[in-house]
């Protein structure tokens, strides 16, 4: 018996449609979705030759030109902060610019100049002036909130941010410093490259959809062996503290990147910034550093 020819005339499906699925793309209900590794998420072509510029930027300040080192972080805090003030006022936030400015300023010379103690006088004066300065243009619950702002603005970009100059200035500095860099670097990578290859489960879909958990592994292993390799090349600490200092500031990093992801999602908004083509903005670039750099002078002061 001859078997039947095909019905050559039914409907070809469409590409990767799953036959018997609704043509709308739909899944049947209570079918659960396949898992799928997620996309890169940033134009690879423009964030590369970034990276690579400010790196050099980086080690010119370190190595070849170090005087000019407080400057260039001056020159990113600075940045920064007008790129988090834009955003909380996209919230309907109110900061002070003017005093926040120049309280950073303020922050890095007294910093180089008079080191830690600088840092906290400083800090806590560029507070008063930034509530002094608000009150006096209107007060309420409005004014608290800009307040409130305010500070936050303070303490997380040039307060975290001159624990650089710090670094800076103990022996072999320029190292510690980029070390303090490194492991972030390190994070984003291992972090990128595992996620895109083998991201299937969602570290925090609700804040940060492109994390997954085998990204976080990705960069506890690049992030740690990093400062392994760094340290036992740069001689500048025992290479056995790049087992602490290595996933110490991984876990910072990534808290510090789900903390702005958080941020961004409340405020509305995908980037800080647009300053650096394939990375967002300046305050995108370094919010991991902001967190790496106390933590990492914190943990010298411990364990050496």
């Amino acid at each position: 018996m001859v078997p039947a020819a095909p019905d050559r005339t039914a409907p070809s499906l469409p590409d990767g449609a799953v036959p018997g699925a609704p043509e709308d793309g739909t899944r049947p209900e209570g079918e659960a979705p396949a898992a799928k590794r997620r996309g890169p998420g940033r134009d690879l072509r423009a964030a590369i030759p970034v990276g690579i510029g400010l790196v050099a930027v980086l080690l010119v300040c370190l190595f070849v030109v170090p005087v000019v080192f407080p400057a260039f972080i001056a020159l990113a805090l600075v940045l920064a902060v007008l790129e988090l003030t834009r955003a909380l006022a996209a919230g309907g936030m109110r900061v002070p610019v003017m005093p926040v400015l120049v309280g950073v300023v303020g922050m890095v010379v007294t910093t180089e100049v008079f080191r830690l103690d600088g840092l906290v006088i400083a800090t806590a004066l560029a507070v008063c002036v930034l509530i002094l300065w608000r009150v006096t243009e209107s007060m309420g619950t409005v004014a608290l909130r800009d307040v409130a702002a305010g500070v936050f603005t303070i303490a997380w970009v040039p307060f975290l941010g001159c624990f650089a100059l710090l670094l800076f200035d103990r022996p072999d500095g320029a190292l510690l410093v980029l070390l303090a860099f490194l492991v972030p670097v390190a994070n984003d990578t291992g972090g990128f490259i595992a996620g895109v290859l083998l991201g299937r489960h969602p570290m925090a879909p609700s804040i940060s959809p492109k994390k997954s958990w085998e990204g976080f592994f990705g960069s506890l292993v690049l992030g740690t062996a990093a400062a392994v390799v760094f340290l036992v090349f740069a001689d500048t600490a025992p290479w056995w503290t790049g087992l602490v200092i290595g996933p110490v500031l991984v876990i910072i990093s990534t808290c510090g990147d789900l903390a702005e992801s958080l941020l961004k999602r409340d405020l509305g908004i995908k980037d800080m910034g647009h300053l650096l083509p394939g990375h967002g903005g300046v305050l995108d670039r370094i919010d991991s550093i902001l967190l790496a750099a106390p933590a990492t002078f914190i943990l010298l002061e411990v364990l050496v």
